[in-house]
């Protein structure tokens, strides 16, 4: 089932035009994980808002420990209320819940609705930065969902596109890039806020997933093990790739893109280990 919520109640127009910083995550918790930067951003801002949208109706998710007796239908019902919750807490301008299939995300066919209902929100927001799931993602899910951003936001006009476009880190860390390839998002404030957006998603963490602990020491790790040179800018980031490329070439295709990426890690490292190479 479809759900639109605006935490402060204004009305769906203002809360799409006040809209600057627009995530578009597949399931209820990604949001919180790999869009925390915009999130923070816009938290105690009178000028920036955060807009999520949720894509996937939740179904076929886990179901242990307390909530091992709940239906699928059940338990679709309280990750959507998780997500109102997160919503509410993290103050966003809205949160939408589109309730896709995730079958339907992977059909050439099928996908076309969600195509054309995330190209409204893209133009309806007009939002200057985007986050998105980043395109070495692991999740067939998350990477079928990007596929779909990717055509939307392709269809809009110039004076609708966003200014950044940022694929960032669930299923796959991102620290593998070549420096050069990396954005470095610092995540390392309201450290409190950051742990309760993701323990509201408790029928995720209480089902023996500490996606708590997780994720907050991958921000962690990412700031520490960035730079063996120097001290610490934040504590805590998140590293996405600048997916503007795809927007700004429509001829590029995102397996070509990756294999950029991957081509200019494995040129870091080889090059790295010929220079030291010993006889």
């Amino acid at each position: 089932m479809k759900d639109f919520y605006v935490p402060d109640g204004v009305e769906v127009k203002t809360a799409f035009e006040r809209t600057t910083h627009l995530a578009v995550g597949a399931h209820q918790d990604d949001l919180e994980i790999f869009a925390y930067h915009g999130i923070a951003e816009c938290y105690e801002s009178q000028d920036a808002w955060f807009g999520g949208v949720t894509v996937t109706n939740g179904a076929g998710s886990a179901r242990t420990g307390k909530y091992a007796d709940f239906t699928d239908e059940e338990m679709q019902a309280k990750r959507v209320e998780e997500q109102r919750e997160a919503a509410k807490i993290g103050k966003y301008s809205f949160q939408a819940q589109l309730a896709y299939p995730s079958s339907d995300l992977k059909s050439a066919e099928k996908s076309e609705a969600a195509i054309s209902e995330l190209e409204a929100y893209f133009r309806q927001c007009k939002a200057d930065t985007v986050y998105l799931h980043n395109p070495a993602d692991k999740h067939d899910t998350h990477i079928s969902l990007l596929t779909c951003c990717v055509a939307a936001l392709r269809r809009l006009p110039e004076d609708c596109r966003p200014k950044r476009v940022y694929g960032c880190e669930v299923w796959r860390d991102l620290d593998w890039l070549s420096d050069s390839s990396k954005v470095m998002l610092p995540v390392d404030k309201y450290p409190e806020l950051a742990e309760k957006l993701i323990e509201v998603f408790d029928s995720q963490v209480a089902g023996g997933k500490d996606y708590v602990a997780a994720t907050i020491g991958r921000r962690n790790a990412n700031a520490t093990y960035f730079d063996s040179h120097s001290i610490d800018q934040s504590t805590a980031y998140t590293v996405a790739i600048d997916m503007m490329p795809l927007l700004e070439n429509p001829e590029l295709s995102m397996d070509a893109f990756v294999g950029e990426l991957i081509e200019a890690f494995k040129k870091d490292a080889c090059d790295r280990l010929t220079r030291y190479q010993k006889a």
